[in-house]
């Protein structure tokens, strides 16, 4: 199988912890030029130090705001200048949770900059140079609640969906010069964000934060949470040679728990 990605640029987004910096991780470990984005410097240069460079690699970073669409096309497409991208793994932390009725419109609107507009922001300015390779993969880090809408996260459901239309969109037009987009679903992973759920709902509940794990777990098969390297590593794989035949697919890593086929 050829998951060698040598000579390969990547852009990881939310690389300063979590899904992020694991996935940044596994694009370093397959020969992978990385270069990671998020807000805070310090946090990312602590993730550059801690990426392999077994094959020459020059990893770098970009700390840019992604609810900044400016500051963000100016960045991206000042490191595409210097060095094409060929991978780019849009990725970000999750709206505030709460039901869809009750959230202001304010909280939609940050959530589509931060999610589909910082998307296609980042592809507008990539592209040329996959385009130029004939050779691209475009990875979004979403949610199971493409399929099935979690409860409580009113804002997050309607977010991730837009975002998924948009990649099959996107799979569609760009597939037949190489590039291929494809989604990652994570379920419940240890994460900061599944800390702020289980206290957001303990909160809410009056229940312990304990009570309220066991209580998600009961609708996970694996009985367990994912860690965040599990689905990072499916996020390194689609963006391998192997994946090449693999296009517009969103791909849950949830242990078992969504009940559709």
């Amino acid at each position: 199988m050829d998951l060698d990605l040598t000579g390969k640029h990547a852009l990881v987004c939310g690389a300063s912890e979590g899904i992020g910096r694991a996935a940044a991780l596994e694009l370093a470990t397959l020969g992978a030029h990385v270069t990671v984005l998020a807000r805070r410097e310090d946090a990312l240069r602590a993730v550059v130090a801690s990426l392999p460079h077994t094959r020459d690699q020059a990893h770098g970073l970009l700390a840019v705001d992604l609810a900044d669409a400016e500051a963000l096309a100016d960045a991206a497409r000042a490191l595409a200048t210097r060095a094409p991208v060929h991978i780019l793994v849009n990725n970000s932390g999750g709206p505030p949770g709460g039901p869809a009725h009750t959230a202001p419109a304010t909280a939609y609107l940050q959530a589509f900059q931060t999610h589909l507009i910082a998307a296609q922001t980042l592809v507008q300015a990539l592209l040329p140079g996959m385009h130029a390779a004939r050779w691209g993969r475009i990875v979004n880090v979403i949610s199971t609640s493409v399929y099935e809408p979690i409860p409580n996260l009113g804002v997050s459901n309607t977010i991730r969906g837009a975002v998924a239309s948009w990649a099959k969109t996107l799979s569609r037009e760009l597939g037949g010069d190489g590039i291929t987009v494809n989604n990652v679903l994570p379920g419940y992973t240890r994460t900061r964000r599944l800390e702020q759920i289980l206290a957001e709902r303990s909160a809410a509940t009056g229940k312990s934060k304990e009570d309220v794990a066991q209580a998600m777990l009961a609708s996970v098969p694996a009985g367990r949470f994912a860690e965040a390297h599990e689905p990072a590593s499916l996020i390194a794989f689609l963006c391998s040679p192997a994946a090449a035949y693999i296009n517009g697919q969103s791909i849950a890593v949830d242990g078992g728990r969504m009940q559709s086929i």
